[in-house]
């Protein structure tokens, strides 16, 4: 039974995401390494006069603080007793997962579609994509959901369940924090392409291995969620790498394979139209209703990284215990 240990706090904080979430009103690991970047930015701005340096300076301190606490933390609660390290990682567990958050957020989205309140929709879809919303259509707010939902099952929860997986909740803030940067600094535009490349490439470097494996995940999931799997396959292994990152194409791929739909395509940021290759086939028009199938893969997979995940933490942390 000891050797099982290890894995308690991964199974127990995918839990608890899956039924409360992420409470609004208490405070948020996340949101503290999103103030902690916004600060240092400033501070290396004003610091430093190479911005890529600044950058590198900003990506290691991020990464150092955002290990440390929680390690210094379930260092503590693991001494003074095992039942309440067990209960203060599950917590940071829970807040390291995002599949409730994922899933209640686009499902917003659903509903105002349903609904046939476009304003409400592309409010909604506002809250979970960085494009510009307003210019979206009702297939454009449904497409762009799916492809967030597809996208985020990687970045919010299976890639956070493997670095626990290996490394428990301290390695899974640390693989946080860095995606985190990757959102706030890691664009390619005038701003941020000296200062956020450090954040950018790196996080292209912890995503290689976890967005590939969520990959085939999502075709797994979609076999056994009356979804096409072997299609998934097909339209991943061809269209995996039409993306300027090296992973937000894998699942968005597998998923539009298992839809039978076409995601991507040209999207505008910020005012600029941006040219992208359209992922997937255009079997059918796109339907409301492929955003909870979007979120079926995105739960299956979970599940299925999940049990990966406590396994490897078994293997390597069972017989310390």
């Amino acid at each position: 039974m000891r050797f099982f240990i290890p894995a308690l706090p991964l199974v127990i904080g995918f839990i608890l995401d899956a039924a409360i979430g992420d409470p609004y009103s208490l405070p948020h690991p996340v949101r503290i390494i999103g103030r902690l970047i916004s600060a240092l930015e400033g501070f290396v701005r004003k610091r430093f006069r190479s911005l890529r340096r600044g950058g590198v300076f900003l990506a290691v301190t991020v990464c150092t603080v955002s290990a440390a606490v929680p390690a210094a933390v379930l260092f503590c609660c693991y001494r003074l007793n095992i039942i309440l390290g067990i209960a203060a990682e599950s917590v940071l567990c829970c807040y390291l997962t995002a599949a409730r958050c994922l899933c209640s957020e686009s499902m917003k989205v659903y509903r105002a579609v349903r609904e046939n309140d476009t304003e409400k929709a592309r409010k909604a879809v506002s809250m979970i994509v960085g494009r510009d919303t307003d210019v979206l259509d009702r297939d454009g707010i449904i497409r762009a959901t799916v492809e967030t939902v597809a996208e985020n099952t990687s970045d919010g929860v299976t890639a956070p369940l493997f670095y626990m997986g290996i490394g428990g909740a301290v390695l899974g803030a640390l693989y946080k924090a860095v995606n985190t940067m990757d959102s706030m600094i890691g664009y390619r535009n005038e701003k941020y392409s000296e200062l956020g490349r450090a954040a950018a490439k790196l996080d292209d470097v912890l995503n290689y291995i976890p967005s590939r494996i969520t990959a085939v995940l999502m075709a797994a999931s979609a076999a056994l969620s009356g979804l096409d799997g072997r299609n998934a396959l097909r339209i991943w292994k061809r269209d995996r790498r039409k993306h300027a990152s090296p992973n937000s194409a894998q699942t968005e791929a597998a998923c539009a394979g298992a839809l039978h739909v076409r995601l991507a395509g040209d999207a505008q940021y910020f005012g600029e139209l941006h040219r992208k290759p359209y992922i997937g086939d255009d079997d059918r028009e796109i339907e409301a209703a492929d955003i909870p199938r979007a979120n079926r893969l995105m739960y299956g997979s979970s599940v299925f990284m999940l049990v990966a995940a406590a396994v490897l933490r078994c293997i390597i942390y069972g017989g310390l215990v």
